[in-house]
């Protein structure tokens, strides 16, 4: 028997006005454990596919599911699918109200009713999980923003969702920031947490994601993460470019001793351009994936330094 996905969306459709449609038809799954990138131009309805996945919009049309039980937009319905789906905005600014970091965490579990004792538990949790636990007690109006981003996440892990949505979570980012980031969301992943993130890094995107849903149009189409970024005309559609590594992967092929070499992202490309032996074989270590496509050998490329 095969499983209901996570969340399933159904010929749904939103408009904030009529007569002009943000998403049309739309139907995509997200199954338990998948790793998706969502990509598209500013404006496309990423936001709005988010706000309808967490409740904060009701469909115009279409059906939206949860582990295959339609969505209800009761006070009861949306109580339970923001135990199954959280949703951290790109501005952590829109989610962060309380006085110091603690009492915001903490907002979502002691509003589910949770003992004292749980609501410790899992706010230390998800505190350690973004690094963020020394800050608790600070106000959270003096944290630099990439804190806040990291607090905010922090307030939805401790719901413990079973869907984790990030909308833009590297957006104003250094990269350092960007790799703590992403091994957060590795691990997190790696303990059982179904993370899905919007993003217009479409090089973050193959590092990272298994699938990618590109909104474009008013639709959504998913593809694997390989053919999707580097398909031109559907990401140009997107106003995107394609990604570097699949185009330097057909590259490498066309040298026989690199054919079948997968670096992921520019360190571990330096790493096969620097240790190369000569006659253009690379020696054991390198970083460089070979044949694994974007499966869980994939995540090493995300991982800090």
């Amino acid at each position: 028997m095969v499983s209901a996905p996570l969340l399933e969306f159904v010929g749904v459709g939103f408009a904030y006005q009529p007569k002009h449609p943000v998403l049309t038809g739309v139907t995509l799954r997200i199954e338990a454990g998948q790793r998706l990138a969502v990509v598209g131009p500013n404006g496309g309805g990423k936001t709005t596919l988010f706000r309808l996945a967490a409740g904060a919009l009701r469909p115009a049309s279409g059906q939206i599911a949860v582990t295959g039980s339609p969505v209800r937009h009761s006070r009861a319905g949306l109580r339970a699918l923001r135990q199954q789906v959280q949703l951290v905005l790109q501005d952590p600014d829109d989610q962060l109200f309380s006085a110091n970091v603690w009492q915001d965490v903490s907002f979502g579990p002691v509003n589910l009713g949770l003992p004292a004792e749980q609501v410790r538990r899992r706010c230390d949790a998800a505190l350690a999980a973004l690094g963020v636990s020394a800050i608790a007690d600070r106000p959270t109006h003096l944290l630099s923003y990439g804190q806040r981003k990291r607090v905010a996440i922090a307030g939805a892990v401790a719901m413990r969702p079973r869907l984790l949505i990030l909308d833009e979570p590297t957006a104003g980012l250094d990269p350092a920031g960007v790799e703590t980031l992403l091994q957060t969301l590795h691990d997190l992943h790696a303990a059982g947490t179904t993370v899905v993130l919007s993003t217009h890094d479409v090089d973050l995107a193959f590092r990272w994601a298994d699938a990618v849903a590109v909104v474009s149009g008013g639709g959504v189409r998913t593809v694997p993460t390989a053919d999707g970024l580097a398909d031109g005309p559907l990401l140009a559609a997107a106003h995107l470019a394609p990604a570097w590594a699949p185009l330097v992967h057909r590259l490498l092929d066309r040298i026989p001793d690199l054919a079948g070499t997968r670096p992921h992202a520019a360190a571990e490309l330096a790493a096969l351009l620097d240790n190369t032996a000569p006659g253009g074989r690379p020696p054991q270590g390198t970083g460089a994936h070979r044949d694994h496509g974007n499966g869980d050998d994939a995540c090493g490329a995300v991982a800090a330094p």
